[in-house]
């Protein structure tokens, strides 16, 4: 069961990774949609991939600040300082907080796992302990934690659709592992403090200006060096793509509805948010090619077939990822409306302009 609607309007939202793919959405997003809102954003900048993307998303954000009623304020910093976390906590007092901060990547994990523990071990155990100090002293506290898990928590089940009631004990890499230890860190936070949680598992998010290390991406970027690239499983992988602004809009539902108390009491809820609609790899990068072309990023009569390699699987991967939303449209109504046709027509198209492609 959920809580009536929170209005936005008026509030002071935190926002962490807000230079991140979806942070950085959700933030726009956010000021387009309600009135004198006062984002707070929060990101350390890393290079885990080219900063001067992380730089163009927030120069979008300063950009629509301009033209609407609410407000965004931006800190350089990392949610693993844990007195950075309280201290942005006493100066701006946040009634929602969105966590969507981590280190991302499930082959990154395999050789740098620290970089996992401190950002999303350590850090969203800063984020739940400056919740919980938000309710010190009789203040009201923070109204709803909205924070971002993964499909990769489902792991080698065999089961699909993936549904939040399967087991996922399982995790293949530590990136999974991690977002699992986000799930059970909210809930006990949850349960002992009353702090309303809610966790969302993403599943294959791309579109404009997404993140350079997720495939179709880097097969571009690949593709436009006129490198080869490789197809993992050789080809037979399937996977539940799922657009930018369908991402947000789910998103924004769940921020305005926290979990009222279940029959044990606790204010907690995981949800699926994905398109629940599996796609084979080869048709996908089919797809992708074809929309370069379209777009001007590749010639018309560029051979593709001469340009990518099939593969066996990679480790920390898996075969099959396709979410069940069921829960996600009961409560919320939510149904993705993006095609893939249409979703990397429109990165196509934004990559020809970003990197000024003639």
């Amino acid at each position: 069961m959920l809580e009536r609607n929170i209005i936005l309007d008026d509030k002071t939202i935190l926002v962490t990774g807000a230079a991140g793919f979806i942070g950085a959405s959700l933030t726009l997003a956010l000021l387009k949609s309600a009135a004198n809102v006062h984002i707070v954003g929060i990101d350390n900048m890393n290079a885990y991939y080219d900063v001067a993307l992380k730089e163009f998303r927030l120069s979008q954000i300063r950009k629509l600040e301009a033209s609407v009623s609410g407000h965004f304020t931006f800190i350089k910093g990392t949610i693993a300082d844990k007195a950075q976390v309280c201290e942005v906590f006493d100066m701006y007092k946040p009634q929602l907080v969105v966590n969507l901060a981590a280190q991302a990547g499930v082959r990154y994990s395999i050789e740098n796992p620290d970089a996992y523990i401190e950002s999303n071990l350590i850090g969203f155990y800063n984020i739940l302990e400056a919740c919980r100090h938000s309710y010190d002293n009789g203040a009201s506290g923070v109204e709803h934690l909205v924070y971002a898990s993964s499909s990769s928590v489902y792991g080698s089940n065999k089961k699909i659709p993936y549904a939040t009631e399967d087991k996922v004990d399982n995790p293949v890499s530590l990136y999974a592992a991690t977002k699992k230890s986000n799930e059970l860190l909210a809930h006990s936070y949850t349960k002992l403090y009353g702090i309303p949680s809610t966790g969302l598992r993403f599943f294959t998010v791309y579109g404009p200006a997404g993140r350079p290390d997720m495939a179709y991406f880097g097969f571009t970027d690949k593709l436009v060096r006129d490198e080869t690239i490789k197809i993992f499983n050789y080809g037979n992988c399937k996977r539940d793509f799922t657009y930018i602004d369908d991402i947000v809009t789910g998103v924004q539902a769940v921020m305005q509805c926290a979990p009222l108390p279940d029959e044990d009491g606790v204010r907690y809820r995981i949800y699926n948010i994905g398109n629940n609609q599996p796609e084979n790899l080869l048709d996908f990068v089919e797809i992708l090619q074809d929309e370069l072309k379209r777009a001007g990023v590749l010639p018309q009569d560029y051979d593709f077939e001469t340009h990518k390699e099939l593969v066996g699987m990679q480790p920390g991967d898996v075969e099959v990822t396709y979410a069940d939303v069921s829960a996600l449209e009961h409560d919320f109504g939510f149904k993705p409306s993006t095609s893939l046709r249409d979703g990397l027509r429109n990165f196509a198209q934004w990559y020809r302009e970003f990197y000024h492609i003639v």
